[in-house]
């Protein structure tokens, strides 16, 4: 099984025509958790992206994660799953999944974090901390709310939101230590450069405070 605390740079990307060569970019570029993160396409499409990015990251010693579907991740090999609020519950999955794979929760409000604190998970993640695109719909909860999930939490706490190169930084100063990040990667036009750089910047913050 994976060790997550010292993983804190955590990839959520769509089905994309470069996977091949994109994932394996973000990868040496310091990624080290990766999730396939699609809602649009059926699950043959996605059988077939996440059999790629199973293949990908096992060869990269990295965790891969489906989204939504324990179903589908055993079924690609992958080696966990992250679900919703909304989606089947963390003890099927974990039923389904067994005890040593990765199974990861979002939770979005105080109430919604409590209740995660009970259940068999891997990793936690809170936010968005401020909107984004990829949550259509859902307001920022702010850096207080994971702020307080993360010192709650005796599991990571994966922060989604708007972390690119340029805010990682202040946000480990303020206290947070595990990230998830989408657009910063999956929108560059040099994915290993931006993943480089983020990497870099989240490196040099953590060693100057821990």
């Amino acid at each position: 099984m994976y060790e997550l605390e010292r993983r804190r740079l955590y990839l959520c990307v769509g089905h994309r025509d470069d996977l091949a060569d994109f994932l394996p970019a973000v990868l040496r570029g310091g990624v080290d958790v990766v999730q396939l993160r699609e809602k649009e396409l059926d699950d043959e499409q996605r059988r077939v992206s996440g059999s790629l990015m199973a293949a990908i990251c096992r060869d990269f010693g990295v965790p891969f994660i489906m989204n939504d579907s324990p179903y589908l991740a055993a079924e690609v090999g992958a080696d966990g799953v992250h679900v919703g609020q909304d989606d089947l519950s963390v003890s099927l999955c974990r039923d389904l999944l067994g005890p040593d794979a990765i199974v990861g929760l979002s939770t979005h409000d105080p109430e919604e974090f409590t209740r995660a604190l009970q259940e068999p998970t891997t990793y936690r993640s809170a936010g968005p901390i401020v909107a984004t695109p990829t949550k259509p719909g859902r307001s920022g909860t702010g850096i207080a709310y994971a702020l307080d999930c993360t010192r709650r939490s005796d599991q990571p706490v994966y922060v989604t939101g708007g972390v690119d190169a340029t805010n990682v930084a202040s946000l480990v100063r303020d206290g947070l230590r595990h990230f998830v990040v989408v657009r910063a990667l999956t929108g560059a036009p040099d994915p290993y450069g931006a993943a480089v750089s983020i990497r870099r910047a989240l490196d040099e913050a953590i060693a100057a405070v821990d």
